[in-house]
């Protein structure tokens, strides 16, 4: 699906009043990166983002809660209320409290019956952090939070994996997160593969070591996995700009790479961007020329909020 069909979509729905497609954020699977869509009569639909394809769009006037989705089920916000234009959830008050009253992630639930793989992820030299995901959904929670190399250390039911990732933090001092803005920093030169793994196999015999861990996490040999080639990294340049999305602001350029939620584009005028996929959720978007010149406000790097919400 292209933003010209959602475009045709536009027309046609307008007679009925159902003018409502939706940007919903990225989604990384094993197929990789897209854009997701949501439509209350058209419903759910996929764009891949690909290197060296076009993105041009401009933005709405305004930017709405996308609601709760639980796995393939998706709740609208039963008031669609309006979300700050700069805010990494676009997600109201209540809409959040609701996603987070029954959570893996937020520890409010704790009756999941699926396996959980617990693993170490790579950031850079100083950015490894320990983390848990199902293990159904095999390393993309990885390709979401944009870690460069990972290596799962152990599998086991979800309070044992709460509890290894605990123990980490405690008897090691591995943190469960880092500010966003040091992971995009560490990217733009990041050490060749073989420096990460031994930084990863380090800390993996050294967790794989400790007394604390459950007995019903079965612990798992070393095998780094390194996301290079689906990242793109060989293509990321240093940034001459982040974007902030604003209302009937235009973006327009070519797709360098994507790292987790983040897009590298080269500008129609040849800067070097970021947009950060995660705005474009709760937003109505119309595409734009592709040779259009680029509106959105442009800051400089590293300038990123380091509040709860640049934590991941």
């Amino acid at each position: 699906m292209t933003l010209a069909d959602r475009d045709r979509d536009r027309d046609q729905d307008r007679s009925r009043g159902q003018d409502r497609w939706c940007c919903a954020g990225p989604r990384w699977d094993r197929c990789g990166p897209a854009l997701v869509w949501r439509h209350p009569v058209h419903g759910e639909r996929v764009s891949p983002l690909r290197t060296d394809g076009p993105l041009a769009f401009t933005t709405g006037a305004r930017r709405h809660c996308v609601g709760v989705r639980r796995g393939a089920r998706h709740t609208p916000c039963p008031t669609g209320a309006e979300v700050a234009a700069s805010a990494v959830s676009a997600q109201c008050p209540e809409c959040a409290r609701l996603d987070r009253s029954y959570s893996v992630a937020a520890d409010t639930r704790t009756d999941d019956p699926r396996p959980y793989d617990v693993y170490l992820a790579w950031f850079g030299p100083e950015l490894i952090k320990v983390g848990i995901t199902a293990a159904e959904r095999e390393g993309v929670r990885l390709l979401e939070q944009a870690a460069l190399s990972y290596a799962l250390l152990g599998r086991g039911p979800l309070m044992a994996a709460r509890r290894a990732e605990a123990v980490l933090g405690t008897a090691l001092g591995v943190p469960d997160r880092f500010p966003y803005a040091a992971k995009r920093a560490a990217r733009e030169t990041p050490p060749p593969p073989e420096r990460r793994s031994a930084q990863l196999a380090a800390l993996h015999d050294r967790a794989g070591a400790l007394a604390g861990l459950p007995e019903s996490l079965t612990v798992v040999d070393f095998a780094p996995v390194h996301h290079d080639a689906a990242f793109h990294l060989d293509r990321v340049r240093r940034l001459d700009g982040v974007l902030r999305l604003t209302a009937d602001s235009t973006v327009a350029g070519r797709v360098d790479a994507v790292v987790g939620p983040d897009v590298h584009l080269t500008a129609t005028d040849g800067r070097a961007l970021l947009l950060d996929a995660r705005h474009l959720a709760g937003r109505h978007l119309a595409s734009a020329p592709p040779d259009a010149a680029t509106t959105a406000p442009v800051i400089a790097p590293r300038r990123e909020p380091e509040g709860p919400d640049a934590l991941f």
